[in-house]
């Protein structure tokens, strides 16, 4: 059976909720994944620093620039997990619609990982972060389904 689906997410935790638009009082949870390797520093990603390079004949060296940026690594390892999870979902025809509230700094780099055919199913975003948020909260910020695609 098709349903509607709630991602409330931020770089750290995904909820997914199912949601019957019909009655607007049913939000239930169907999954919690963690992350909590995104909760690191920077610091603490890398194992050592940078290595150096001896200028010409020893002298003037430098440190190597590391042009990956691990925080981001680690979103971005997130939102292709939470994407994967979405798309298989769709594809076992359990999702109709989608509802994304996500932290306005996580929800560009989801959205970015989704497939053209699950982007087709979102009919609601909200840029606001609710992961840690009480049920009660999250369905204060549901729209009535009549309204969904006019807030995109």
């Amino acid at each position: 059976m098709k349903t509607t689906m709630v991602v409330v997410a931020d770089s750290t935790r995904a909820r997914i909720f199912t949601w019957d638009s019909e009655d607007h009082t049913v939000l239930i949870e169907i999954e919690d994944m963690t992350h909590p390797e995104g909760r690191l520093h920077e610091r603490d990603m890398t194992s050592d620093l940078p290595g150096r390079e001896s200028g010409a004949n020893g002298a003037g060296g430098h440190a190597y620039d590391n042009k990956d940026n691990p925080k981001k690594h680690q979103q971005v390892d997130f939102a292709k997990r939470i994407s994967t999870h979405l798309d298989d979902e769709r594809k076992a025809n359990k999702l109709s619609r989608l509802l994304l509230i996500v932290a306005p700094e996580f929800l560009g780099e989801l959205r970015g990982q989704f497939s053209n055919e699950l982007s087709k199913l979102i009919a609601f975003e909200l840029p606001k972060n609710l992961a840690a948020h009480g049920v009660a909260d999250i369905e204060k910020h549901i729209p009535k389904s009549s309204e969904y695609r006019k807030i995109l």
